[in-house]
């Protein structure tokens, strides 16, 4: 069977993540420029070989000063890891109707691991254009301390300032190329 290969549409795709704040609240951010590659064998996605990458650089929280920090050596390190990227090892399905594990080697501040997201296939639809368009969600919960994210404040109280679980939430969409 021939390889199919899709591009992604980043106009309708996004990466974005949670984490609690204080442990009373959540702070979300995300990653405005990035980029995957996927090949199918025809278009079945159970053959697919997809990696994803995403500029540290880009990380958005709404607030600069923030943003500032976690592009710093004390979070992500940006000048010195500039991308994360995940690439996908494996994947299960779950339900016979879309619900699929998908395990993958990611890679954050020089550090991979091999974590396990959760998705959904959305499908391959024709678009008006006549375009071939397939679309994926991921998600999951990666711990950011086994990724050498350690830094820590601590409240009067010595309640953690940021919990160490990221919730990540990915939605791409791909175009038969």
């Amino acid at each position: 069977m021939a390889t199919t290969k899709w591009v992604l549409d980043p106009t309708h795709s996004e990466v974005e993540f949670k984490v609690k704040h204080m442990m009373i609240s959540n702070v979300s951010g995300k990653f405005t420029k990035f980029d995957a590659s996927l090949e199918t064998e025809g278009e079945d996605f159970m053959t697919a070989k997809v990696t994803f990458t995403a500029d540290v650089d880009s990380i958005s929280t709404g607030a600069e000063q923030r943003d500032g920090h976690l592009k710093s050596p004390e979070f992500f390190d940006a000048a010195k890891f500039p991308q994360l990227k995940f690439t996908a090892t494996k994947y299960e399905n779950v339900d016979n109707d879309g619900s699929y594990e998908v395990y993958g080697d990611l890679t954050i501040h020089g550090i991979t691991k091999n974590v396990k997201l959760d998705a959904e296939f959305g499908g391959v639809i024709k678009d008006p254009w006549g375009n071939t368009r397939a679309g994926i969600t991921a998600s999951g919960k990666i711990n950011r301390k086994d990724f050498g994210l350690t830094w820590h404040g601590v409240t009067e109280t010595g309640s953690l300032i940021v919990s160490d679980e990221v919730r990540v939430h990915v939605g791409l969409e791909f175009v038969k190329a």
